[in-house]
């Protein structure tokens, strides 16, 4: 999956770079919101809203934006957002899973399936991608947190599951439930991580070429325009050579 690894690292990367900061910092306070709507306002005490938190944290999202968010949950003016996810086929058979926060079910719905027809994709019902994906934690570090084999032995003692390593950085697999208790012990080990989140990792991945990478990311690009839409993922892998043709 080293593929993957430096996927993922690639469109971190691009998020930080290129998403529009407001759209972005939204997104990341809706989630807040809702986690601590949904359990004790205190990150310490509720695992979802710690990891939100950390998020933000990671993409710079302003110390009174978050603590705004966190009130929000307790305020008779919080909107009530219902999680939905929906799976479908982008060009080329890629499978794509999107989820969604959203106060208006019908709006969302439309508009995701409006953006998956106009690209040149298709929406399927629920579950029918799913299985080409794995519920995981995901943790991301820089690489300048240790070399490989430092790495592999914190994540191993926080109890992950695996480790991929490259000049990129490290990112750290473990299993969905135990994010909050391996994510806590790595950062007393290696410090604050870039990332620490939930994540659809493929099993099965398809290699695309520029055309038909160029046609994926146009819609993954106009999914995540949605501000309904909080996460898209895909699974497919790019060449070296491909990733630098789309980064020309």
């Amino acid at each position: 999956m080293a593929g993957h690894s430096k996927w993922a690292n690639i469109q971190h990367r691009k998020g930080r770079q290129d998403a529009a900061r407001s759209k972005l910092f939204s997104k990341l306070a809706k989630e807040i919101t809702v986690a601590a709507k949904m359990g004790d306002p205190d990150p310490d005490k509720n695992p979802r809203l710690r990891l939100a938190v950390k998020e933000a944290k990671s993409q710079s999202v302003p110390k009174d934006v978050i603590t705004r968010a966190i009130n929000k949950a307790s305020g008779g003016d919080a909107e009530t957002y219902e999680e939905i996810r929906y799976e479908g086929y982008a060009p080329g058979g890629v499978a794509v899973i999107v989820e969604a926060l959203s106060d208006n079910r019908n709006r969302t719905a439309s508009n995701v399936r409006s953006t998956f027809s106009k690209l040149g994709g298709n929406l399927g019902e629920t579950g029918s991608v799913q299985f080409m994906f794995d519920r995981m934690g995901q943790v991301i570090y820089a690489a300048s947190v240790g070399d490989a084999d430092t790495v592999m032995e914190a994540a191993i003692e926080a109890g992950a599951e695996d480790v991929e390593s490259d000049a990129d950085g490290h990112v750290i697999w473990c299993a969905a439930d135990d994010l909050n208790e391996v994510s806590t012990a790595l950062e007393d080990s290696l410090g604050e991580a870039e990332t620490a989140k939930l994540v659809w990792k493929p099993n099965i991945t398809n290699d695309l070429d520029q055309e038909a990478a160029e046609k994926v990311l146009r819609l993954i690009n106009a999914l995540e325009d949605d501000d309904d839409v909080q996460n898209v993922t895909a699974n497919f892998e790019m060449s070296d050579e491909v990733m630098a043709a789309l980064s020309a």
